[in-house]
């Protein structure tokens, strides 16, 4: 791995705060246990990829940083803790100090993603100047982006922000490359998210975890509206 290469950088929020939306099926204790078996995922993913330049983890969670020391994951304390986009500028002024050539943005709520699709990724992506997309399957959002160089474009990540991204980058007269990759399209914010990873079985901590937790994808399934039967 050398300096000026790409960096992947993954925000992960403290886990007392992760996965809201997942309420009516988790509790609090389990969807910090949720979020922290998906991070491990994803970083033990990322950290396989050797034409990565290096991971580095973006966090105000003690528990997060812990487990990305023992991964072999750097980390950056997210000290003023004021959000994911906050997160991702605070770790892209520290690649452009060090020199990186570009930085790849990573959830860490894609515990699908596999070494595989981050070589695809980085293979679409090319030389600079360069912007790589993938799209969140469900609101629109993104799921990847990879800038070559570092502030390529304006980060604005967020519902709506994979057509925000793809603007930016067209207004930088940059044609930005759109890779088809399910793995990472796939994240995991919504009680119908978690019963459709449960109904596709994967050797990962996350899938480990939720199968001790509930044993089958039916404790997920939100319940269905009645229809008033009409007479006829």
């Amino acid at each position: 791995m050398t300096a000026n290469a790409i960096w992947c950088v993954v925000p992960v929020k403290r886990l007392q705060q992760a996965k809201l939306r997942l309420a009516p099926v988790l509790d609090a204790t389990e969807r910090a246990g949720l979020a922290r078996a998906m991070a491990e995922d994803v970083l033990r993913a990322v950290i396989a990829v050797d034409a990565l330049a290096g991971v580095l983890v973006v966090t105000a969670d003690l528990t997060i940083a812990a487990l990305a020391s023992e991964i072999g994951v750097g980390v950056i304390a997210d000290e003023s803790d004021q959000g994911y986009n906050a997160a991702v500028e605070r770790a892209a002024r520290y690649l452009i100090d060090t020199g990186a050539r570009g930085i790849l943005v990573l959830p860490a709520d894609v515990p699908s993603v596999t070494p595989a699709d981050i070589v695809a990724l980085l293979d679409a992506h090319g030389s600079g100047p360069a912007v790589t997309l993938v799209a969140a399957e469900a609101d629109g959002g993104t799921n990847a982006l990879a800038c070559s160089p570092v502030n390529a474009i304006p980060f604005g990540f967020g519902e709506g922000s994979f057509a925000r991204h793809h603007g930016a980058a067209r207004a930088c007269n940059i044609v930005p490359m759109l890779p088809s990759l399910p793995n990472l399209a796939r994240d995991i914010d919504r009680p119908d998210d978690l019963a459709a990873f449960m109904k596709r079985p994967a050797p990962t901590h996350t899938h480990a975890f939720l199968a001790a937790l509930i044993g089958s994808a039916d404790r997920f399934a939100m319940p269905q509206p009645v229809l008033q039967q009409v007479a006829s």
